[in-house]
């Protein structure tokens, strides 16, 4: 029926009518918070470019992953920035790297807090690809063994899961023999499926130390106009092996997220990137939108989507807003 029978204003009438017909809810469950972590002591180094978010020593990330688990948040993802850069990305899979002791010290420490490794080279490699240089160019095929050998050694340092972010063609396949092939059969992989060479990733690159020394990504990172490649990417990822899927960027790639949730039925993981977190920062800061209202809805919007878990620079402080 029609107006003036149906009046859909009337759910709308009060905070505990909207609160009871609400469709899409969040909680701090679904929230994976990225951490940047190099060597020192002492060491919580703010990055300008995303207020709030350091780059820390091991001894600083492992007090924060404490207070992010008291505050309901049950899993971060692991970047890596060390103290040498090599052509062949050395630091990345080197067994005693700063990412496998990281987290052999939250697994010690924090053992229910699920630790998720972001594998790739540019934070490792002196020209800030994700991959072995040939003629200019990123190998795919030799950068796939590196990219295991990361792979292998952040498994037996105890992570929980291994997200493979560097776009190289087959390497969930790859990843997923040599972990089985040595015992680590039960560790999953979080695949960056559809991961767009996209402009919003500007302060990661600040944060992260791995801006390309040359060219840009655009040979490995899909094209932000594609969609239905978006899709082969994630089926490919599926067939090779994949427990979860992942979008990124999230909010300029909703549609992907929506279409990826319509087709497939495994997790999917959605990335709200740097550029999304500083840019909601700064217009907050000039005073041209309210900061809570606009994270929440945008944290909302990704989950609305389709996503089942977002990673996210706003965890802390949308798991305090939400308790």
């Amino acid at each position: 029926m029609g107006f003036p029978v149906t009046r859909l204003r009337r759910l709308r009438r009060t905070p505990q009518l909207r609160t009871m017909v609400r469709e899409t809810s969040l909680s701090p469950d679904d929230f994976i918070l990225p951490y940047f972590v190099r060597n020192g002591t002492g060491i919580s180094r703010e990055i300008s470019s995303m207020p709030g978010v350091s780059q820390m020593s091991i001894d600083v990330l492992v007090e924060n992953g404490k207070a992010a688990l008291s505050e309901g948040i049950r899993a971060i993802m692991l970047f890596g920035i060390p103290d040498y850069k090599d052509a062949t990305g050395t630091g990345a899979y080197d067994e005693n790297g700063i990412i496998p002791r990281a987290v052999r010290a939250l697994k010690s420490e924090c053992p229910d807090l699920v630790v998720v490794t972001d594998v790739c080279m540019c934070e490792y490699t002196d020209h800030g690809h994700c991959g072995i240089i040939k003629n200019g160019e990123v190998d795919n095929d030799p950068t796939l063994e590196l990219l295991a050998k990361a792979s292998l050694a952040y498994a037996r340092a105890g992570a929980d899961i291994i997200a493979p972010s560097d776009m190289m063609d087959g390497r969930i396949g790859v990843i997923r023999n040599v972990l089985d092939d040595n015992r680590y059969d039960h560790i999953p992989i979080m695949a960056y499926s559809a991961k767009f060479a996209s402009g919003f990733y500007g302060p990661f690159r600040d944060a992260a130390e791995s801006p390309p020394q040359f060219g840009d990504r655009r040979s490995y990172q899909m094209d932000p106009a594609n969609r239905l490649e978006a899709m082969r990417e994630i089926a490919l990822d599926i067939e090779e092996g994949a427990d979860i899927i992942m979008v990124k960027p999230a909010m300029p790639y909703l549609d992907i997220i929506r279409e990826a949730r319509n087709q497939y039925c495994l997790p999917l993981a959605a990335y709200q990137v740097s550029g999304e977190y500083a840019m909601i920062h700064a217009a907050a800061r000039n005073g041209w939108l309210d900061f809570d209202t606009v994270m929440m809805e945008s944290l909302i919007a990704i989950k609305r989507a389709g996503a089942d878990m977002i990673l996210t620079y706003f965890a802390r402080t949308a798991a305090r807003k939400l308790a």
